[in-house]
């Protein structure tokens, strides 16, 4: 009989309205889509600039191969 009277009050419960729980900051939302596009932006002219580096150095950043000795930066002889 308690099982019963329980599953009525349980039915009859009404479930309560969340209404504004979850509250946006526009502004940082804004913000961060900011920083991330921003980001995005670098990085791509970064890889850009790079690759236009690439093709008049002739040589990828770094690279060193027995012919070439310098990098893309230049090479000086240290004392």
């Amino acid at each position: 009989m308690k099982q019963a009277k329980w599953r009525a009050t349980v039915e009859s419960d009404h479930t309560p309205k969340l209404g504004n729980v979850i509250q946006i900051d526009q502004a940082k939302v804004e913000e961060h889509l900011g920083a991330i596009v921003r980001g995005t932006v670098e990085e791509t002219l970064n890889a850009l600039l790079d690759a236009e580096a690439d093709r008049l150095c002739q040589a990828r950043r770094y690279e060193r191969t027995p012919e070439r000795v310098d990098t893309r930066a230049g090479h000086y002889e240290r004392s």
